[in-house]
C-alpha cells in the first residue's frame, strides 16, 4: 500500500497544492463502493398471493422490483383447479350444467348459457327452443352482467381502501341475487339453464317484483359513479394506469370491457346475435383509451345498457306468459317442471301422481331420462356468447353417447390475464393492484 496522504487543517490552498500527489487505493472504501453499486443493481422479488385480497381469488403474482418500479411480472395459476371439465365427461349432458355454473361464480349464468347453447347446437334444436325460455335466459344474463360489473368496480375500490364502494356495490348485487333466489331457489351455482330451455318458468309476479327492485339497483349504480368518476383520488389512481393499446389487446386475445375501452365495439350480442338480442335496442359502450379508468367507465355504461335490455325483456315476458319454457321433444325434455312445495322444493304434484300411480311407461321414461340422460349425435361444436368479462367459448365433443367425450371452455378471465405483465411492467408497485382489478379476473373460471 502506498503512503497515506497527510492533510493539515491549517494548510492554505497553496500549501495543499504543494503537497506531493498521493493516490489512495484498496482498503475499506473500495469495498463500500462496490457494495453500493451492487445494491443499486439488486432487484427484489415480491410474492402477492395466493391469498392476497387484490387477486380476487387464489392467484399468485410474482413481481420483480427495482425500488418501487415493476421490472417483471409473472402469474402463477392452478390454486383453484377443481377438475370441472374432466368431471363433466362422467356426467350426463344435463348434469354438466351443475359443474360449469361453478366456474366464474360471480357470473354463473354466463357459464351455463354458453354450455347449453353448445349442447343445443350439437342436438340441432336451436330453432326449437321456446321463445319464452330464450327471454328468461336473456333476463337472467343481463341481471348477472350488472351484478358482475358492480362487484368488479366495488371490490377494486375496496382494495384501494374505499370500503364504501364495496358496500354500495354489494347492496346493488344483493337485490339482483334476490331475483335469482326467487327464480331458481339459489343465490349462485344455479344449474337453471338446461339443454332445451330452463328448469322452470318464472314464479308468478316475478316481472313486477323485478320492476320494483330495478330503481334501487339504478340508484346504487349512480351512487357508485358519484363516488368515483370525478373523485380526484380515484382519478389519480386509475387514469393512465394499466394502459394497453388496442393492437396489444388484440394480439394477446383480450376481449370484454378492456377492448371496448380502447374503442373497438366487440360484442357478440351485436355481431353474432343469439336468443333474440337482435330484437332488442341497446348500444355497445366504447371509450378512446384502455386504461383502468376507462375500463371502469365502460362497465358503468354497460350496466345502464343492461337495465335498458331488461326493461324490454320484461315486456316480452309479460306477452309470453303461460307459454312453454322447454322443448317439447320427449327424448330431450326434462320430465317434470320443478315447483316449490311446502318444504321449499320438489317436482310438480301432477307429474308425481302420474308416474307413481297412473303410467308405468311414464315412470320408466322418467327414470331413464334422469339417470342415463339423452343421447347427443356424434360431432363437435364450438359455441360462444358475450360474457360480462369478454367472450366465453365452449368446445364440446360427442361420441354419440349420453355424456360429453370432451368439454373445454375458453374463459375470458384466463385470456384477459395474459395482458397483466404488459399492463404493469415499468409502472409502480402501487399500480399493480389497480391494474389487476381493472382486468376483473375470477379464478374459478381461470383454473376450472
Amino acid at each position: 500500500m502506498k503512503e497515506k496522504p497527510v492533510f493539515h487543517a491549517t494548510a492554505s490552498a497553496l500549501d495543499v497544492e504543494e503537497l506531493p500527489e498521493v493516490v489512495a487505493n484498496g482498503g475499506d472504501w473500495e469495498d463500500v463502493l462496490a457494495e453500493i453499486d451492487e445494491l443499486n443493481n439488486e432487484r427484489i422479488v415480491l410474492n402477492m398471493g395466493p391469498v392476497h385480497p387484490s387477486t380476487h381469488g387464489v392467484l399468485r403474482v410474482i413481481i420483480e422490483l427495482d425500488g418501487e418500479v415493476v421490472r417483471e411480472a409473472r402469474l402463477n395459476t392452478g390454486y383453484l383447479h377443481t377438475g370441472i371439465e374432466k368431471n363433466m365427461e362422467y356426467r350426463t349432458w344435463t348434469q354438466g350444467v351443475t359443474f360449469c355454473t361453478r366456474m366464474d361464480y360471480v357470473a354463473p349464468f354466463m357459464n351455463e348459457a354458453v354450455y347449453v347453447k353448445a349442447v343445443e347446437e350439437l342436438l340441432d334444436i336451436e330453432d326449437d327452443i321456446p321463445e319464452r325460455a330464450k327471454w328468461i335466459r336473456v333476463l337472467m344474463m343481463e341481471l348477472n352482467r350488472i351484478a358482475s360489473h358492480v362487484v368488479a368496480i366495488g371490490t377494486g375500490g375496496n382494495e384501494l381502501g374505499a370500503t364504501t364502494m364495496m358496500t354500495i356495490a354489494f347492496r346493488a348485487r344483493e337485490n339482483i341475487l334476490r331475483v335469482f333466489e326467487r327464480v331458481t331457489g339459489l343465490r349462485m351455482n344455479h344449474a337453471y339453464f338446461r339443454p332445451g330451455g330452463v328448469a322452470q318458468d318464472l314464479p308468478e309476479g316475478t316481472t313486477d317484483y323485478i320492476r320494483e327492485l330495478l330503481p334501487s339497483v339504478r340508484n346504487d349504480i349512480g351512487e357508485l359513479q358519484d363516488l368515483t368518476l370525478q373523485n380526484p383520488i380515484f382519478k389519480l389512481r386509475h387514469q393512465n394506469v394499466g394502459y394497453m393499446s388496442l393492437a396489444a389487446l388484440m394480439a394477446l386475445g383480450t376481449t370484454g370491457p378492456g377492448v371496448r375501452a380502447a374503442g373497438l365495439p366487440l360484442d357478440l350480442r351485436k355481431m353474432q346475435p343469439y336468443w333474440g338480442y337482435d330484437q332488442l335496442e341497446f348500444d355497445v359502450p366504447v371509450q378512446n383509451k384502455s386504461d383502468a379508468y376507462n375500463r371502469v367507465l365502460v362497465r358503468f355504461d354497460e350496466c345502464y345498457q343492461s337495465l335498458r335490455i331488461i326493461n324490454q325483456v320484461l315486456k316480452k315476458l309479460d306477452a309470453t306468459e303461460g307459454e312453454p319454457v322447454m322443448v317439447q321433444d320427449p327424448a330431450i325434455k326434462w320430465p317434470a317442471q320443478l315447483s316449490v312445495g311446502a318444504d321449499g322444493q320438489g317436482t310438480s304434484y301432477e307429474h308425481i301422481r302420474e308416474i307413481m300411480g297412473t303410467s308405468m311407461e311414464s315412470l320408466i321414461h322418467h327414470f331413464k331420462l334422469v339417470t342415463e340422460g339423452f343421447k347427443v349425435p356424434a360431432g363437435q361444436v364450438y359455441s360462444t356468447i358475450e360474457h360480462a368479462k369478454g367472450i366465453i367459448g365452449c368446445h364440446l365433443v360427442s361420441m354419440g353417447g349420453t355424456r360429453p367425450w370432451r368439454a373445454h371452455f375458453r374463459d375470458p378471465s384466463y385470456s384477459n390475464l395474459q395482458a397483466f405483465a404488459m399492463m404493469t411492467e415499468g409502472g409502480q408497485l402501487a399500480d399493480v393492484v389497480v391494474a389487476m382489478a381493472s382486468i376483473d379476473p375470477v379464478l374459478g373460471g381461470v383454473d376450472r
